[in-house]
């Protein structure tokens, strides 16, 4: 008997890494599409994971892309654009998820698992505005969906304590923007095994399931935790809120984008979470302290070798 087939867009991300392997474990075979095989190295040599060249932005190759597949899942998001009026969010959120909606119905795939973001629709940035858009779509879609709201995800590679990370080895005084934001952060293998859960549940068909852990970290907590576990000494020095928006406009202009207006004004509202996705999924959360320690005292390993060659 053949392996049912699950089409993962975004698979080469972040999250796409770590539940590629879990789905294939699973029993599935698993599809990636990508514009560069060579950026998805890492997810294409994991056995029974089938790499494809497809531009997803293009509803012909998408819709050629899922033939045969019985789930399609989106965990395309981008935190930051090219430019600043909302198009680049527009285009990755709405426009690919409307775009894999029809292509979906033509391909006969009914099951779709959305990736979305606690306070979708919510708040004044171009990042939550359109994911809140696509959840709509997807809401309006007529198929059996299920759409996730995570807090911030962390894990090795993740753009929280490894972004502040990096920061932190080159910075001894970090001037911080909305310090007292909080977020409930949840781990990338929880998010994974949530995912994998929800495609085999019928009661999670038509179901939102926000996903976070039980600590609530303030940003300045966050970027403490951070230095704490690499050995270093920083002084973070929170921002008044106009100060905050002063550095946020400077930064639109950075290559790169390590912060933005739009995370500005992503970050005025908390990410903690209400109705506990993972507890309802019977998935036991992973702590904080059992994963970013050893990663980040990797890193701190690493700064010290650094600045030991410098001094040499």
């Amino acid at each position: 008997m053949n392996k049912p087939l699950v089409v993962m867009l975004g698979g080469s991300g972040f999250v796409g890494r770590h539940l590629a392997p879990r789905l294939v474990a699973a029993g599935y075979r698993v599809r990636v599409p990508s514009r560069n095989r060579n950026m998805a190295r890492d997810v294409g040599c994991v056995p029974g994971v089938e790499l494809v060249n497809c531009n997803v932005h293009d509803p012909a190759e998408l819709r050629r892309v899922l033939e045969g597949a019985s789930v399609a899942i989106n965990l395309v998001g981008i935190l930051n654009e090219s430019g600043h009026g909302g198009a680049g969010f527009n285009r990755a959120h709405v426009e690919l998820t409307r775009n894999l909606i029809g292509a979906c119905k033509e391909a006969g795939v009914g099951r779709l698992l959305q990736m979305s973001a606690l306070n979708a629709g919510r708040g004044t940035s171009h990042y939550l505005r359109t994911r809140g858009e696509a959840e709509q779509l997807v809401r309006q879609s007529g198929l059996a969906y299920t759409i996730f709201q995570p807090s911030v995800i962390f894990g090795r590679g993740d753009g929280l304590f490894g972004r502040f990370a990096l920061l932190l080895r080159f910075a001894p005084v970090l001037p911080l923007a909305r310090a007292s934001a909080r977020f409930a952060p949840v781990y990338v293998g929880d998010v994974a095994d949530a995912f994998l859960a929800a495609m085999s549940r019928k009661d999670t068909v038509g179901q939102v399931i926000e996903l976070y852990g039980d600590e609530v970290l303030t940003l300045k907590q966050i970027v403490e935790y951070t230095a704490r576990c690499m050995g270093l000494k920083r002084l973070i020095v929170p921002l008044p809120d106009a100060l905050a928006r002063i550095q946020a406009l400077v930064f639109d202009f950075v290559p790169g984008k390590p912060f933005s207006s739009d995370n500005y004004r992503s970050l005025k509202l908390d990410s903690v979470g209400g109705v506990d996705g993972l507890h309802r999924l019977g998935i036991a959360k992973t702590p904080i302290d059992a994963v970013v320690p050893k990663l980040l005292g990797e890193a701190g390993r690493q700064t010290l070798l650094d600045r030991n060659r410098r001094v040499r």
